[in-house]
C-alpha cells in the first residue's frame, strides 16, 4: 500500500500528487490532512503514516510539509521507518538504491510540480540493490533501533 499526508504548507501538491498517482494507476491513500487548515501540526501526519508503514514492509508512504525536513524528522523517530527528505531525481533513486527508504518526503514550498513528478516517479520504480554493504549499514541501524528505543 502507497499512503500519502500532508500538513497545511504540503496540502496543495499532496492533492496534486493524488491525481497524478490516480492518472497513473497508482492506488494511494490519504492519510491527512482533508482539509486545508493553515494552523494544524506535521508530527499528527508524520506519525500516522509512519506507523502504518511500519506495520508491513510492503507498504511505503509520501510525506510533504513546508520543506520537507520537519516531516522527515518526525517520520525517522518510528521503529522501522527509513524516511528521506529528497530534493531531486538522483537524491530520490540514491535513497531507494542504497538505503532502501520506506518513506519520501517533499517540500510544498521549494519543488515545482515537474520536479516532485520526476522524483516521485524515480522513487516508486527504483528498488533497493540489495548489495552487501548496503543491508550491513541497514542491519546496523537496525541493531541501534532495536537497542535504543523503547
Amino acid at each position: 500500500m502507497l499512503y500519502i499526508a500532508s500538513d497545511h504548507a504540503g496540502f496543495a501538491l499532496k492533492e496534486y500528487l493524488k491525481r497524478f498517482l490516480k492518472k497513473h494507476s497508482i492506488a494511494v491513500e490519504d492519510i491527512g490532512a482533508h482539509r486545508y487548515d493553515k494552523a494544524d501540526d506535521f508530527p499528527r501526519y508524520a506519525f500516522s503514516l509512519s506507523k502504518k508503514v511500519a506495520s508491513d514492509s510492503s507498504h511505503r508512504g509520501i510525506l510533504l510539509c513546508g520543506s520537507g525536513q520537519g516531516m522527515c524528522i518526525a517520520a525517522n523517530k518510528v521503529r522501522g521507518i527509513r524516511a528521506a527528505s529528497v530534493w531531486n531525481k538522483k537524491s530520490a533513486i540514491a535513497s531507494r538504491h542504497d538505503d532502501d527508504t520506506n518513506i519520501l518526503c517533499l517540500s510544498g514550498r521549494m519543488l515545482t510540480r515537474k520536479e516532485t513528478e520526476e522524483i516521485l516517479s524515480s522513487w516508486l520504480f527504483t528498488g533497493f540493490s540489495g548489495l552487501a554493504r548496503y543491508k550491513r549499514r541497514l542491519n546496523q541501524i537496525a541493531a541501534y533501533e532495536k537497542n535504543s528505543r523503547a
